[in-house]
């Protein structure tokens, strides 16, 4: 019985470490050109996207939504303007060769 559990234990625990293999972090994603800010505060994909960049920006985009809310909430504002701030803030910081959507437009920070 111990030896299967262990088995599947260690089954279990090399599923992850291949999903963490191939997982896509939010600045590989940036420096790939996958993913840019956007002026809502929000990421975006800057060409449709593979579909680890799709579900990495759905997470991020989820907890940044989640995290504007609560400050719009705390502060008594509207959450379109804590999402304007963020926004401007993201793309004012984002480095040379990554991507920003200026105008509806990416455009690759020089």
């Amino acid at each position: 019985m111990n030896k299967m559990l262990m088995r599947g234990g260690l089954f279990i625990a090399s599923l992850f470490f291949c999903m963490s293999a191939f997982s896509l972090t939010l600045d590989e994603a940036k420096q790939q050109g996958l993913v840019g800010e956007q002026p809502n505060g929000m990421l975006g994909l800057v060409d449709g996207g593979s579909p680890q960049a799709k579900a990495l920006a759905k997470v991020i985009n989820g907890k940044r939504k989640a995290a504007y809310i609560d400050i719009a909430q705390r502060n008594g504002t509207d959450l379109a303007v804590v999402q304007k701030l963020a926004g401007e803030k993201a793309m004012a910081k984002t480095p040379a060769g990554q991507y920003i959507k200026v105008d509806g437009q990416w455009q690759q920070v020089r």
